[in-house]
C-alpha cells in the first residue's frame, strides 16, 4: 500500500493541502492565498484560474519541500468552499466570467423574481430561495456574457461548483460530488438527482451540469506534473469537516467556530425540514448510502472577536479577548447582539442592527469583551435547541473546530450555556481531514467507518460546570436581548 494521503482544502481566502500518514499523522501541510475581488457593493468575485493555479501551488511546495514523489501518493481528496460558482468554455477550459462567491449578493434580483417559488424550492432542495447558492448565480453569468443562455443551450459552456472546476482541470472529467451538489439550489435531495422543474423555473439547461457522484467514489486521475494521482473523495467544506469529525452517528453534532459558525448534525438516512429557518443537506453519500444533515448558520462568529480588535480597538489582538474574559466574574448584565449584518438562523432576520445592552456606570471594557464572546455561544445553543427539536434527536455532545477554538474563556461558557461536553481533538483542521479520510476510504487505505473513529483523537474536553438556575437566567435575558433588537431597525 502506498503511504500518504494527500487533500486540498480550497476555501474561499486561501488553498491549503495537507499530506497524511497513519504512522506520523499530519505528514506537512502548506498554504497559500486566494484573492477575492470587490467590483461593486455586495460583489464578491474570484478568478477561477487563480483558484486552480494555488491548487498546482501547494501541491508542488509539499512534493519538494517534503522530497517524496507522487507516485508515494495513495489517493487525493478535495474538500472546498461551496456554492462559489464558476462557468467555463467546454472547447478551451477557459472560465467565461469570474468565479461568483458564495458570499455574494450580487443575484439578488433573480430570488426575489422567483419569491413564489420559495416553497417550492425548500421541499426539493432543503434550502432556502437566496443569492447565496448556486442557481441564481449561474443565471447572472448567463445573462452577463455574450450568447449566454444560447451557448449553454448548445453545450458550449460547463458549470461547476469549486470541486467540480478543479476537478475537469485536473482530470476533464466534468463531475461533482452529492454534498456540493445539494448546494446548488437545482438538486431534488430526495430523488437525488437534478429536477427538471427547477431547471425550467430557473432556465439553466442539464447539459452544462456535472455529473453527480458518491462522496468516496472514483473521479479519474489527477494530472500532476506528468504523475497521476486518484481522486477518491470529495466533499463540501462543513460536510466535510463532519465527516472529519468522524459524526458518523444519528445526533452527533458538529460546530466549526471561523468567521461565522457553522453546525450540523447528522440527522441520519431520511430528510428532515426545518420551519425555523435551518437548511436540510446532504451530509455525505457512502456506498449508495445517503446521510442527511439538518445545518444552522451564525453569521458572526469569531467576525465579532475581529470587530473588538480592528472596529473598536479594545484589544490588540484576538488572543487577548480570552485574557480580558476572565478578568471579571461575570459579564455586569451585559448582553450584546452583533447582529452586524443581521441575524442567520433561526431568525433569518436581514434588517435588524447590532445591540448593546445593560450597561451601567461600573461596565468595563472587560465586560464588554466578556459578553462579545458569550454572544458566539447563545447564537449556537439557539440553533442546537432547533435542531434538537426538529431533528428529535438529544445532541450529547459537541465537537468543535475553527480558530476561535482556541479561546479557552468561550469553549466553557459553550459547554456551560449548552449544558453538554464540548469536545476540542486534536488536529483541529478537520475538514482537511474529512477529505483524507473521504479518498482513503474510497481506495481502500482506510477499512470502514469505525477504523477512521478510532483514528480521531481528543485534545481536551470542557465540562459545563454552571448550574441550570443560572442557565436559565442567561438564556431569558439573551431571548430579551434579541427581542429588542429586532424590534428597532
Amino acid at each position: 500500500m502506498k503511504k500518504y494521503l494527500l487533500a486540498i482544502d480550497q476555501g474561499t481566502t486561501s488553498t491549503r493541502a495537507i499530506l497524511y500518514s497513519k504512522e506520523r499523522k499530519i505528514f506537512y501541510k502548506t498554504q497559500v492565498e486566494v484573492k477575492n475581488f470587490f467590483p461593486k457593493e455586495g460583489y464578491v468575485e474570484q478568478d477561477a484560474l487563480d483558484i486552480y493555479l494555488s491548487v498546482l501551488n501547494v501541491i508542488n511546495d509539499i512534493i519538494t519541500k517534503t522530497n517524496i514523489s507522487i507516485d508515494e501518493i495513495d489517493s487525493l481528496g478535495i474538500t472546498n468552499q461551496r456554492e462559489t460558482t464558476i462557468v467555463w468554455d467546454k472547447k478551451t477550459g477557459m472560465p467565461v466570467y469570474n468565479a461568483i462567491v458564495w458570499q455574494s449578493r450580487q443575484s439578488n434580483s433573480y430570488c426575489e423574481k422567483w419569491e413564489k417559488y420559495k416553497d417550492l424550492i425548500h421541499k426539493k432542495t432543503g434550502l432556502i430561495l437566496n443569492p447565496y447558492f448556486s442557481a441564481s448565480k449561474i443565471r447572472y453569468i448567463l445573462d452577463h456574457i455574450k450568447d449566454g443562455q444560447a451557448r449553454a443551450e448548445k453545450g458550449e459552456l460547463l458549470f461547476g461548483t469549486v470541486d467540480s472546476w478543479l476537478i475537469y482541470k485536473l482530470t476533464k472529467n466534468h463531475y461533482t460530488d452529492i454534498t456540493n451538489a445539494s448546494r446548488t439550489m437545482l438538486f431534488n435531495i430526495n430523488s437525488l438527482d437534478y429536477d427538471d422543474e427547477l431547471l425550467k423555473i430557473f432556465n439553466i439547461p442539464r447539459i452544462m451540469l456535472p455529473e453527480v457522484l458518491s462522496s468516496n467514489d472514483y473521479y479519474g486521475d489527477a494530472n500532476i506534473f506528468g504523475s497521476k494521482i486518484k481522486i477518491n473523495g470529495v466533499a463540501g467544506d462543513q460536510q466535510s469537516s463532519l465527516f472529519g469529525q468522524a459524526c458518523f452517528d444519528v445526533g452527533s453534532s458538529k460546530s466549526t467556530y471561523g468567521t461565522g459558525c457553522f453546525m450540523l448534525v447528522n440527522i441520519g438516512e431520511t430528510p428532515v425540514y426545518s420551519k425555523n429557518g435551518l437548511l436540510t443537506t446532504i451530509a455525505w453519500k457512502i456506498n449508495n448510502k445517503v446521510t442527511y444533515a439538518l445545518e444552522g448558520s451564525v453569521f458572526m462568529g469569531g467576525a465579532t472577536i475581529q470587530w473588538l480588535r480592528d472596529q473598536i480597538g479594545l484589544i490588540q489582538q484576538a488572543s487577548e479577548s480570552e485574557k480580558y474574559a476572565k478578568k471579571v466574574n461575570n459579564e455586569l448584565g451585559v448582553y450584546i447582539v452583533p447582529a452586524f449584518v443581521g441575524l442567520g438562523a433561526p431568525y433569518w432576520d436581514n434588517e435588524c442592527k447590532g445591540a448593546i445592552f445593560g450597561l451601567t456606570r461600573g461596565t468595563t471594557k472587560a465586560h464588554l469583551i466578556r459578553a462579545t464572546l458569550n454572544s458566539i455561544a447563545f447564537q449556537v445553543k439557539d440553533i442546537i435547541n432547533v435542531m434538537e427539536n426538529e431533528g428529535d434527536c438529544k445532541i450529547q455532545t459537541l465537537k468543535v473546530d475553527g480558530g476561535a477554538t482556541a479561546n479557552n474563556y468561550l469553549m466553557q461558557f459553550q459547554a456551560d450555556i449548552l449544558n453538554k461536553d464540548i469536545i476540542l481533538p486534536e488536529f483541529i483542521e478537520v475538514t482537511a481531514l474529512g477529505a483524507i479520510y473521504l479518498a482513503g476510504l474510497g481506495s481502500g487505505y482506510f477499512s470502514s467507518l469505525d477504523e477512521i473513529k478510532n483514528l480521531n483523537k481528543v485534545e481536551k474536553i470542557f465540562k459545563p460546570q454552571m448550574n441550570k438556575e443560572e442557565i436559565n437566567k442567561l438564556d431569558k435575558n439573551w431571548k430579551k436581548a434579541i427581542e429588542a433588537t429586532r424590534l428597532f431597525k
